[in-house]
C-alpha cells in the first residue's frame, strides 16, 4: 500500500518562506500527477500546483510567481515564496500513479495534510 509521508509547514511570517515535501513509500512503478491542494479554514479544498506526467506545471492563479512545484523518483515538492495570510490552510499531495503488481493501472491517495500558518 502507499502511503504519503508530508512535512514542512508550521509558522512563516508574511513575506516569508518555505518549503513542503511529500515523499511516497510502497509500491510506486509510475507517477502520473504529483499535485498540492490547500484548504483554507471554512473554505473548500483546491488546487494550487500541479505536474503531470507530461512535465508541465500548473498552478493556481493565486500562487502564480510564487509557489514552485517539483519532483524526483518518488517525491513532491512545493517552494513557496511571498507568503501572504490567504495562503494560511492545510496543504495535502495528492499522487496519481501505476504499482509494479499493476503497470497499467491507476490508483490515487492523499497525504495527511501539513498546517501552514502565514501570520505575524
Amino acid at each position: 500500500q502507499v502511503q504519503l509521508t508530508e512535512s514542512g509547514g508550521g509558522l512563516v511570517q508574511p513575506g516569508g518562506s518555505t518549503r513542503l515535501s511529500c515523499t511516497a513509500s510502497g509500491d510506486v512503478f509510475e507517477i502520473y500527477y504529483l499535485s498540492w491542494y490547500r484548504q483554507a479554514p471554512g473554505k473548500q479544498r483546491e488546487l494550487v500546483a500541479q505536474y503531470t506526467s507530461g512535465h508541465t506545471k500548473r498552478y493556481a492563479d493565486s500562487v502564480k510567481g510564487r509557489f514552485t512545484i517539483s519532483r524526483d523518483m518518488r517525491a513532491a515538492y512545493l517552494q513557496m515564496n511571498s507568503l501572504k495570510p490567504e495562503d494560511t490552510g492545510v496543504y495535502y499531495c495528492n499522487f496519481t500513479y501505476a504499482t509494479y503488481a499493476d503497470p497499467a493501472g491507476y490508483e490515487e491517495v492523499w497525504g495527511l495534510g501539513t498546517l501552514l500558518i502565514v501570520s505575524s
